[in-house]
């Protein structure tokens, strides 16, 4: 398989998994190496290997990620049974036109003076890998996968798992 084929593969499953979750938890790592995780408001853009967040520059999540710029974000949708977890390189963008392209009035809850706020900008989280689980959707298929699990102590089919690789580097099909 061609592997642009198979990288555009990789992200049209990341982004069915991820476009209707709105929030996702963003980890970076602390200058004392500990792990600090918070909620961030993905933008709903189409999924093309980048993850974009709009942020104050003077945060201390871009001082944790300028220092360690590996990151992890994770997204969970218990209703649909959907948990993604990606790993990527995160880095701070001033880049005016792309904030005005990725702009929504509904914005201005957490940036009251919109793009004119110097210190607005926004973290580009640049996706190596994925990993996702999507179990069935069913409740009633996870209790009978649980129930059947339990009396014949045969693992549940808990659904699908899978770890892609988005990064073209390290893609091979």
């Amino acid at each position: 398989m061609d592997r642009s084929i198979y990288r555009q593969q990789q992200l049209n499953k990341i982004h069915a998994l991820i476009k209707e979750i709105p929030v996702a938890m963003l980890t970076t790592a602390d200058e004392d190496g500990s792990l600090r995780s918070r909620p961030m408001a993905v933008q709903p853009v189409e999924f093309d290997g980048n993850l974009w967040f709009f942020t104050g520059a003077d945060t201390p999540k871009i001082d944790e990620s300028q220092r360690h710029p590996q990151v992890n974000v994770s997204f969970a949708d218990p209703e649909r049974q959907y948990y993604v977890s990606v790993s990527g390189t995160a880095t701070l963008v001033r880049d005016r036109p792309k904030m005005e392209e990725l702009w929504s009035p509904w914005l201005r809850t957490w940036f009251p003076r919109g793009l004119d706020d110097p210190d607005l900008a926004l973290l580009q989280v640049s996706v190596d890998t994925a990993e996702y689980w999507d179990a069935p959707s069913s409740a009633m298929v996870r209790l009978f996968g649980v129930v059947k699990a339990t009396l014949t102590g045969q693992p549940s089919e808990s659904g699908d798992h899978a770890k892609l690789v988005v990064d073209e580097r390290q893609a091979s099909p």
